[in-house]
């Protein structure tokens, strides 16, 4: 038995959390190995709409444990209100829901940190959300951090002190006005509630379970398309949001890696600034924007539309090692004549079919592929044999440019309009 891994494969929002509770059911352990409150996974079930944060998405299913790894950056005041609107739900929390001690904490000083520094760049801002992420990993690697650990020993609040009197002094070259003492109470009073809950070597824990035979689903936030390293740089997140973050976010080796499934819209979407090949800019964008209800879970910002863009995604499969690829929002789609596909790029006058080191729209032109769309209604549908042929046919000329198989197509946000493909597979 080997450690799966789910994670997305554009620039996030791809319906990682609906796959994640879909899939869960399979496993005994769901671990979170990078990002933090900047992500949001939603889950739809019972007509009721769930976003997540921090926590991850097997936490509604009553036979997991969930893990949330080393690589994640933790707000304790976001972290808490996820937990208690879960409580209030029935779920039992406490006994399910693990931290690892090496996981990195947000400070409110952080949060200021982000605010001051994308205010400073003007019109080359890079579309952080203004979370803290940014700077939390700046400290890690700095080696400056708070980790989770260090809240119940005693040296917490002079370490805290510290941090923060360094953050003061940068955002003292900012035009930037705050009220840390405002923002204190409130992080000072999760990080109590934090401490009651437990703490694990998350490395030694999943190891162990691995020995164990246990099942294990690696949990990945955002986009391989904003990874810090092979990412849209340096319109990026601030962690590896590849498979290989799985490794150095949950403490597992990289022989431990089973399959590795592979999630992406039927299109593409984009949050924040950066470079988007296939983005549209007419009614088509705006209604699959309207469509696919293309606002973000945490920030609410409208979400940038396009058509799928191959050569990107071919880039995400071969730096990922993608076994499966699972289709999100083919219903989307659903209502156009004509759809298009990215499959080359017209590059300094050269056709290439992948996805160079910089694809800044002054450099780059997508050149499309036509396909036939289908006017059927999809939401309702509950085996794959019902599909349309058009797209069973965009979906098969997907499989062969990619030369992975799609297992899943999701049909709509409820758990239960997801189509199985290939059951031999999932």
């Amino acid at each position: 038995m080997k450690v799966d891994v789910l994670l997305g494969l554009q620039w996030g929002d791809e319906g990682k959390g609906k796959i994640v509770d879909v899939l869960t059911p399979k496993y005994d352990i769901v671990g979170r190995f990078q990002g933090g409150p900047n992500a949001g996974h939603t889950l739809e079930f019972n007509g009721i709409k769930h976003v997540l944060r921090t926590i991850p998405s097997g936490i509604f299913h009553g036979n997991s444990i969930n893990i949330i790894g080393n690589g994640v950056v933790i707000d304790p005041v976001v972290l808490m209100s996820e937990i208690e609107a879960l409580i209030k739900m029935g779920v039992d929390v406490r006994s399910k829901l693990l931290f690892s001690k090496r996981a990195h904490l947000i400070l409110p000083t952080h949060r200021l940190l982000d605010a001051a520094s994308e205010a400073a760049k003007g019109k080359e801002k890079i579309g952080s959300t203004l979370k803290g992420i940014g700077p939390t990993y700046m400290d890690k690697t700095g080696r400056n951090g708070l980790r989770l650990g260090d809240i119940m020993l005693p040296t917490f609040k002079a370490k805290y002190d510290a941090l923060v009197e360094k953050h003061k002094q940068i955002l003292s070259h900012h035009q930037f006005e705050y009220n840390l003492n405002d923002m204190e109470p409130e992080w000072f009073n999760a990080v109590d509630q934090l401490k009651t809950y437990t703490q694990i070597e998350s490395e030694h824990y999943i190891n162990e379970a691995f020995n164990n035979k246990k099942s294990i689903l690696a949990e990945g936030a955002q986009g391989s398309l904003l990874d810090i390293d092979f990412g849209s740089y340096p319109f990026v997140t601030s962690s590896n949001t590849i498979c290989a973050g799985a490794c150095t976010g949950l403490g597992i080796a990289p022989n431990k890696i089973g399959k590795v499934y592979g999630i992406f819209k039927a299109y593409c979407t984009r949050v924040g600034s950066g470079p988007f090949p296939t983005e549209l800019f007419d009614e088509t964008g705006d209604q699959i924007r309207n469509n696919g209800r293309e606002f973000g879970s945490v920030t609410g910002r409208p979400r940038r539309t396009g058509w799928l863009d191959l050569p990107a995604l071919k880039y995400a499969v071969m730096v990922n090692g993608v076994t499966e690829l699972l289709m999100m929002k083919a219903d989307v789609l659903t209502g156009l004549d004509t759809i298009k596909v990215c499959t080359a790029y017209k590059y300094q006058g050269e056709t290439i079919n992948y996805l160079p080191y910089d694809y800044s729209p002054e450099l780059l032109s997508p050149i499309y592929t036509e396909m036939k769309g289908w006017d059927k209604d999809l939401t309702g549908m509950n085996d794959i044999n019902q599909i349309p042929e058009s797209l069973s046919n965009y979906i098969d000329f997907i499989e062969k440019e990619t030369g992975v198989p799609i297992t899943i197509v999701s049909v709509g946000p409820d758990r239960t309009q997801t189509l199985i493909r290939k059951k031999e597979l999932v």
